[in-house]
């Protein structure tokens, strides 16, 4: 049997495009002569449709589409994923569902069985779980499809109650197709694999996998989709971040008719030490889901021009990098905004890496305005000793003059902030915390200069001197980062085990650090909530991002 998969990027909610791409995908899995072509979870409508689905419209949307898309499942089998209404009283009013089309019409239904409701996840807000399952008999062979999810919950410690797989497998399938939307995270890549080669030597079943790729707001999808065959070698493996059409045939016997990637005893994911830091972290990876992160939100957005903030720092020249990568350099435009503490060589490097980059820049000096706004304050302030407040002022003007820019000529504001200073509260609300998209605000700082490195790997774009300096934000004199920060590479640590691992501060402590800073930084965390609770959104390459996957109370009284 032939199967082709249909690696795509949608685009939640345009209906009118994702159909055209599955129709598209349809013809040419005709040409080659496919039996089934598979698509990925909830296709129809682009993931994460999240409250979309509330609207009686956006469903009777849904259903148009699949009545579009069967018309061209005559000859060859499709399967869409897409909402499906459940005709019950009881229970929610939805399955998330993937449609057996075929001879023009609907030939099976198969509802997600496993609903996930963690970190970017929640499904069972919006979708009522299987009622049964049952396998799908096509051409002589028994296919058992599930959605995403359903095939997660192997290992030590299930989330769930019941597998469908176990369920399935007593029907004795062929072979098992699943449709997905499986987020990318830098740790997530290895992992999945091991999980899809888990169920094959599981069930000694083949396993077609299809996963989506494309940007969704914060959420990248990196599709990387897998072929197994029932021995658990890895036969087919599509690209990450891009768009991908393969045909692959599987045998009577369960083997796939390609050259194994991978042998069945590779270890895809060996154990992880819990005090490494970043584990696993790709930072190939993490480039490429970072340009995918702001291509697409541009494009989705019709969007087409950036501005930004050009400091001379190691975060706004890498943004500033990743732009002129992703959107054109041509379309990216850096103002410079020199204060009275700003130091000539940072003025100096971000002209050069402008320069380097080609891209347009413009130099606006902030010192008459930052005078103005202090001589018009000067009563109210009450000569009181200068302090943040004073150093904020700079910041809000620069941030001021970036949307006064962006909204004359209708750019879209990218913000330059690190994870390590959003989850510290180092930054200033309504200043450089302004922006329509973060770019690296699930980057740690020692993860940034690693990225800086990687886009200098060929030859120098980011000026040396960018690299090297001690940073600071310039808003008083000699003002370092580490005036009000421990030194990130401590501090990347404590904050990686507190966010992505959850460790507690003992826990923290018993891996060697400091039990002060360790109190200390747990407790800005926790305090500086309500910064973040206001902040954009922001392209997420970790397991645990700031923002839709982690929910923390802004009043709280926990280590803070």
């Amino acid at each position: 049997m032939k199967i082709s998969l249909a690696q795509q990027n949608y685009h939640i909610g345009n209906f009118e495009s994702n159909t055209e791409k599955i129709i598209s995908a349809i013809k040419q899995a005709k040409k080659e002569e496919a039996d089934i072509v598979v698509f990925s979870e909830l296709c129809v409508c682009g993931y994460p449709p999240r409250d979309f689905v509330e609207f009686n419209d956006f469903i009777n949307k849904c259903y148009k589409a699949i009545d579009d898309i069967k018309q061209h499942a005559d000859t060859i089998a499709v399967i869409i994923g897409s909402p499906a209404r459940n005709p019950k009283i009881e229970g929610k009013d939805l399955f998330n569902g993937a449609f057996f089309l075929y001879e023009k019409a609907i030939k099976a239904e198969i509802h997600k069985t496993l609903l996930p409701t963690y970190d970017v996840f929640d499904e069972y807000r919006y979708f009522e779980p299987a009622f049964d399952w049952n396998i799908v008999e096509f051409k002589g062979k028994k296919l058992a499809i599930t959605v995403c999810e359903d095939i997660w919950n192997l290992g030590n410690n299930p989330l769930y109650r019941i597998c469908p797989m176990d369920a399935l497998i007593k029907q004795q399938p062929d072979l098992m197709i699943n449709i997905s939307a499986s987020p990318f995270d830098y740790t997530h890549h290895e992992d999945r694999k091991a999980t899809i080669k888990l169920n094959v030597l599981k069930y000694k079943l083949p396993m077609f996998y299809c996963n989506t790729i494309g940007s969704q707001t914060e959420i990248v999808f990196d599709g990387s989709s897998l072929v197994f065959d029932k021995d658990g070698n890895l036969c087919k493996q599509l690209p990450m971040f891009k768009e991908a059409f393969e045909t692959v045939v599987v045998n009577d016997d369960g083997t796939i008719d390609s050259p194994v990637i991978e042998s069945a005893d590779h270890l895809p994911n060996a154990e992880l030490d819990i005090q490494d830091f970043q584990p696993g972290l790709n930072i190939k990876m993490v480039y490429e889901a970072l340009l995918l992160g702001i291509r697409d939100y541009f494009q989705k957005m019709n969007f087409s021009k950036a501005i930004l903030g050009s400091s001379g720092g190691v975060d706004s020249a890498v943004v500033l990098s990743l732009a002129c990568e992703a959107l054109g350099n041509e379309n990216v435009r850096a103002i410079l905004m020199p204060s009275p503490y700003s130091s000539e060589h940072s003025v100096k490097d971000a002209e050069q890496l402008s320069k380097n980059l080609n891209n347009p820049y413009d130099i606006i000096r902030i010192d008459k305005i930052y005078g103005d706004f202090l001589e018009t304050l000067k009563p109210v302030f009450n000569n009181l000793p200068f302090s943040v407040a004073e150093e904020n002022i700079q910041s809000r003007t620069r941030g001021n003059l970036l949307m006064a820019v962006a909204n004359k000529f209708g750019y879209i504001l990218l913000n330059t902030s690190n994870k390590s200073e959003l989850a510290t509260g180092y930054g200033t609300l309504y200043g450089d915390m302004a922006g329509g998209l973060s770019v690296l605000g699930d980057c740690y700082k020692t993860q940034i200069y690693a990225l800086a490195n990687f886009i200098n790997r060929d030859k120098e774009i980011i000026p040396k001197n960018i690299l090297e300096k001690a940073p600071s934000a310039e808003l008083r004199p000699g003002q370092k980062d580490t005036d009000s920060l421990p030194d990130y590479a401590v501090l990347d640590k404590i904050l990686y085990h507190y966010i992505e691992r959850r460790l507690g501060p003992n826990e923290i402590k018993a891996l060697g650090l400091d039990a002060a800073l360790v109190d200390r930084t747990l407790k800005l965390v926790n305090t500086n909530e309500y910064k973040r609770n206001q902040f954009c959104p922001i392209i997420r390459i970790s397991e645990k991002a700031f923002g839709v996957g982690r929910r923390v109370p802004i009043v709280g009284k926990y280590l803070s």
